[in-house]
């Protein structure tokens, strides 16, 4: 398995608005420029998601995968691989921590495994490009 690669950024909203919108997978295709669609597939009692299936579609790469959700209220969710096609593995988590002036810290960490070679260094430094963009993408959906 793969380090874990961890990026992190400010958000200028509250924790409960920025879960808010990581939590809502049906708008990913709006504004995540690699998901071309997400469907939640099973929920838990509260409504929130438990699994997702996602396209993905970010320049050569293509793919489909199934991820498995757990949450912790507004603070932390993570997610495992529960099936992929060019994914062996996937694991992540958004931790939000309350700044106390209406901003949040939100950190993002990955671990991704690919079924076809590829060198450490590529995979790590394709996850870091993933991670902060993704961390670009949260901050501008949120704060727009």
């Amino acid at each position: 398995m793969a380090e874990r690669t961890t990026s992190s950024i400010t958000i200028e909203a509250t924790r409960d608005k920025v879960m808010a919108v990581i939590a809502d997978f049906a708008a990913y295709p709006e504004w995540t420029g690699a998901v071309k669609s997400a469907e939640v597939l099973s929920t838990y009692p509260d409504g929130r998601a438990e699994k997702v299936h996602y396209v993905l579609e970010a320049s050569a790469i293509k793919d489909e995968y199934t991820l498995k959700y757990t949450w912790d209220d507004d603070k932390v969710v993570r997610w495992s691989l529960v099936e992929g096609q060019m994914l062996k593995a996937m694991d992540g988590s958004y931790t939000l921590v309350d700044n106390g002036d209406g901003t949040t810290h939100v950190t993002y960490e990955l671990t991704v495994d690919v079924r076809i070679p590829m060198i450490g260094m590529i995979r790590r430094k394709a996850e870091k490009v993933i991670v902060d963009t993704a961390l670009k993408e949260l901050k501008k959906r949120v704060e727009g």
